[in-house]
């Protein structure tokens, strides 16, 4: 008989490769989810026992986990839950999540979520450990390293005695953020996209929410309009978009909006990568200017 907690992430996988297909993603994803779950039902050994172990890598290693579901199964081992299946069901809530962590109430998970675009206890510690944690006002040395203590105990019980260390992590160039957020709107807009229904913010139900999987090479991106309070108090739910994708150290995200001020006023931007967004808009105008036909 498959460990309990095996056959809980074995369902979990099933799920999230069943709405994937529902939602038009690529079959070959959604297959890669089935396939890591019959993995997980055949196993001899639970996956804590796996993680504690060996770590991610020792994931890595079973027949149908890569990178990417390896860190989803962790994430379900340390918290109960997967972020991604949650989003894709129209549950997904990281700010209870990251409240859930002393020293972190409920307005300053919000903040995290909306400011930082953390949504797992794994970005937050990264986010602790890079520095931006203690950008924020708020969060004093004290705080970040209360945090930081708390997570490594709450964590420490999936990691390897030894843990590799973190390397830089390498972010998608702002072109291709853009040009996935171009789709996704374009989509939306003449509503060829599977609609969910968020559970907050939508007190009717409705199934508003246009969702769109798609790839820009190995990297699988899943865009959503932002259902934020921030959002909704801003007016401005069809203009951000989120984006989800792989990334080191996990899944990662984005937020791209139309920019309200200074020289990229009305243009779209990542929301903190302001000044790789004007260098890419200068570059387009150059070659524009280059190109045959150019007014002179």
């Amino acid at each position: 008989m498959s460990d309990p907690t095996n056959v809980k992430i074995a369902r979990m996988l099933e799920e999230t490769a069943s709405i994937l297909g529902e939602q038009g993603a690529n079959l070959y994803r959604a297959q890669a989810y089935r396939n890591a779950a019959q993995t997980l039902l055949g196993l001899d050994r639970p996956v804590t026992e796996i993680l504690e172990r060996q770590g991610v890598e020792g994931l890595r290693e079973l027949p149908g986990v890569g990178e990417a579901i390896a860190r989803f199964i962790r994430a379900a081992v340390e918290t109960g839950r997967l972020p991604m299946l949650e989003r894709l069901r129209g549950e997904s809530e990281p700010e209870l999540l990251l409240a859930s962590v002393p020293g972190i109430g409920h307005r300053l998970a919000e903040r995290l979520h909306r400011e930082l675009g953390v949504d797992t206890l794994e970005e937050l510690e990264m986010a602790a450990h890079d520095g931006r944690l203690a950008r924020l006002p708020g969060f004093g040395a004290k705080r970040v390293a209360g945090i930081v203590d708390s997570l490594a105990s709450r964590l420490g019980r999936v990691r390897p005695q030894a843990a590799p260390a973190r390397g830089p992590v390498e972010e998608p160039p702002v072109a291709e953020l853009l040009d996935v957020d171009r789709e996704y709107r374009e989509n939306a807009a003449v509503d060829t996209l599977r609609k969910i229904a968020p559970r907050r913010m939508n007190p009717t139900g409705e199934a508003w929410l246009p969702v769109l999987h798609t790839a820009r090479g190995k990297r699988h991106y899943t865009a959503l309009f932002s259902n934020t309070p921030r959002a909704h108090q801003m007016g401005t739910t069809r203009d951000w978009v989120v984006l989800y994708y792989d990334g080191g150290g996990g899944e990662r995200q984005c937020t791209v909006i139309t920019s309200q001020v200074g020289p990229l006023k009305g243009l779209r931007i990542v929301r903190g990568r302001e000044a790789e967004c004007e260098r890419h808009y200068r570059a387009l105008r150059d070659r524009s200017a280059r190109a045959p036909g150019a007014a002179r």
